[in-house]
């Protein structure tokens, strides 16, 4: 309905004008409720510490799990505060580094498209702001739009203002093959940590101790168009700043091995959240399909 989604895009917008510094009081206040009351799922962060990281003790855990929740709650105000924030300030908020060398590399190779691995680590909304950067390229994000309507509405606003393009996860093959044919270089950012339906799965990779599969769109369609892919290292600097530097994987996807490429986006995943394991969403239930109930639906398959 129109009026919620108004009604809610107001009072996000009219919340945002306040300042950072209140915010974060308001995020240190969500706090509590939100992990001693609500405890907001807390089991499923729980159980996926306690299996990422068998080595750490129960207080160990505990402080990981308490500092994600900090760090939730300041993702939750950041992003309200993206509303209302200018452009000067996001470029000083959320900085990118390797610019300059990828732009050089792309140029010189004659690309016209560039794919970024990232993943759901530190605030990805904020990664949304590189076409402040790269203002003589087409930048943008595959997305899977939102179950409720108002709220997908309201997020693709949010990533649209910065001047880059949302592509529906269903529409990705056909606009990538668009975007590269035109005559500016397309930089699209693949978020691609989440697990994939049961069609998507084949390739079973060892993640933070557990078999997981990964989207392999970004490589099949990086050969397709013989794509540039870059990783994107994101890092918190400090509450509020964050800095990300662009790392190449390969400029000739075709050249590499079958599943290399992601292979090689999930170790480097791996490695940022080992190093500081708080600012990835454990919330989500990312080992929710095992490859045992994959292949076991496999073998029906094959034999009906």
């Amino acid at each position: 309905m129109k009026f919620i989604y108004y009604l809610i895009f107001t009072s996000w917008y009219v919340f945002s004008l306040l300042p950072l510094k209140f915010l974060y009081l308001v995020s240190d206040l969500l706090y509590f409720p939100l992990y001693y009351v609500v405890k907001y799922r807390r089991n499923v962060v729980r159980e996926n510490l306690v299996s990422s990281f068998p080595e750490k003790s129960e207080a160990e855990i505990v402080k990981i799990e308490k500092e994600f929740y900090h760090f939730f709650c300041d993702y939750i105000v950041e992003t309200v505060k993206l509303f209302s924030m200018s452009k000067e300030e996001m470029m000083r908020r959320m900085t990118f580094t390797g610019i300059d060398e990828m732009r050089e590399l792309l140029q010189k190779e004659g690309k016209k498209s560039c794919f970024v691995y990232l993943g759901h680590y530190c605030n990805w909304e904020f990664v949304a702001s590189l076409q402040y950067w790269l203002p003589d390229m087409h930048c943008g994000q595959i997305y899977h739009p939102l179950y409720n309507k108002d709220f997908d509405r309201l997020f693709l606003w949010l990533r649209g203002k910065f001047g880059g393009e949302s592509i529906p996860m269903k529409e990705t093959m056909r606009r990538l093959i668009t975007l590269n044919k035109e005559e500016k270089i397309s930089v699209i950012g693949f978020i691609s940590d989440q697990s994939p339906k049961w069609e998507g799965m084949g390739h079973w990779i060892d993640f933070l101790h557990h078999e997981t599969a990964f989207f392999q769109g970004t490589e099949r369609i990086g050969r397709k168009l013989d794509a540039a892919i870059y990783y994107l290292e994101v890092k918190r600097v400090k509450r509020g700043y964050y800095t990300a530097h662009f790392k190449c994987v390969t400029l000739h996807p075709s050249e590499m091995p079958e599943h290399a490429i992601t292979d090689c986006y999930s170790k480097l995943l791996e490695k940022q959240i080992q190093e500081f394991p708080a600012f990835w969403l454990w919330s989500h239930n990312r080992w929710k399909r095992t490859k045992e109930e994959w292949e076991n639906m496999s073998w029906k398959e094959h034999k009906s």
